[in-house]
């Protein structure tokens, strides 16, 4: 039996096989909800054969639904009118895949659950001691501490997991830039930024060249730009000179590669604090660290700033990069075939 699993966001929508196969599409969800269907549904036609679904979601907080409850329900009934009769089950925050209609009616379970899965898959792959396993997506990053094989999370809602630092929302991609710095430098002075949507992270990864460059509009990194213009390196020096109201005329490459800088170590700093209050509940250092996500460079080096003597675990490097993209896709299919699922 062929398991799917998705990983439906507000922003990308995720597949995985569990075998090696996974991809990723962007789907502006809180754009166009009544389009979900359809997106997945092509998601699907792009997969091969399936026999059953597993899914997970983190969509249901985008702002087109006025509750998480509408939101749950909303994707929960996308997916299995995608699925055209094929089984559905969806992964609970409390580690079990239930039915369709348990999920809708146990809403704040289902709610948020594709860091609960990818936190059990990567327990397997370290099943004694003491471990993390860092995500860094997109959007959000996930710390999630491990213990003898098993996620021991402080949270398991989102706000209870913001409150403890294993969820920090900053990605690498589309995170405001006006929220992470309130300055930049330029030409010697700090210039306070524009509290406005003018940049984001994955303008400064790519002028730092941690992200690939992509010129086509409208594909991959391109449908997160804060203005809908490529993810070049030109366009990404334009949009950040816009935070501080200024032009790619008035602001060079080599002082877009300052700011760029300098919103990458902020990022970082954030991330540091976070880490290191998780890292103070655990009852003995990790000694493994399981980096996963678009952002596994940013992971390499908060491990590297924190100085942890750690052995690192990468999911691009073991399953690939489109594995380590779709993680929680790929743990959702692993987990319901080991489970029985379907």
């Amino acid at each position: 039996m062929r398991i799917l699993g998705l990983d439906i966001g507000g922003a990308n929508l995720k597949a995985a096989d569990g075998l090696g196969f996974a991809v990723t599409r962007p789907f502006a969800l809180w754009k166009d909800p009544q389009g979900l269907t359809a997106a997945i549904g092509q998601l699907l036609a792009g997969c091969g054969p399936a026999d059953a679904i597993a899914a997970t979601m983190t969509g249901e907080l985008a702002d087109c639904y006025s509750t998480k409850a509408e939101g749950v329900a909303a994707i929960v009934a996308a997916v299995c009118a995608a699925a055209e009769g094929r089984p559905v089950w969806v992964y609970l925050v409390d580690g079990r895949f239930v039915a369709t209609q348990e999920a809708v009616a146990e809403p704040l379970l289902a709610a948020a659950s594709n860091w609960r899965a990818l936190a059990a898959f990567a327990g397997s792959l370290v099943p004694q001691g003491a471990a993390l396993l860092l995500d860094i997506g997109s959007t959000t990053t996930d710390l999630i501490p491990l213990e003898g094989g098993q996620p021991r999370p402080a949270g398991l809602t989102d706000p209870e997991r913001l409150a403890c630092g294993e969820l920090v929302y900053t990605g690498v991609v589309r995170t405001p830039v006006c929220g992470l710095v309130g300055s930049l430098p330029w030409r010697g002075r700090r210039v306070p930024v524009a509290q406005e949507w003018f940049a984001t992270t994955l303008d400064a990864y790519v002028l730092l060249g941690d992200l690939a460059e992509e010129p086509a509009v409208g594909v991959g990194l391109s449908c997160h730009t804060a203005d809908g213009r490529p993810a070049t390196i030109a366009c990404a020096q334009a949009r950040l000179a816009r935070t501080i109201c200024a032009d790619s005329s008035m602001f060079t490459l080599e002082e877009a590669h300052a700011g760029a800088r300098a919103v990458s170590a902020a990022q970082l700093a954030l991330l540091a604090r976070q880490a290191r209050l998780v890292l103070s509940r655990l009852a003995e250092p990790p000694g493994v660290v399981i980096v996963s996500g678009q952002g596994e460079f940013l992971a390499r080096r908060l491990i590297e700033q924190l100085r942890l003597g750690v052995q690192i675990v990468s999911l691009a490097d073991t399953l690939g990069t489109n594995v380590s993209e779709a993680a929680a896709a790929h743990a959702a299919a692993v987990l319901a075939r080991r489970q029985g699922v379907g």
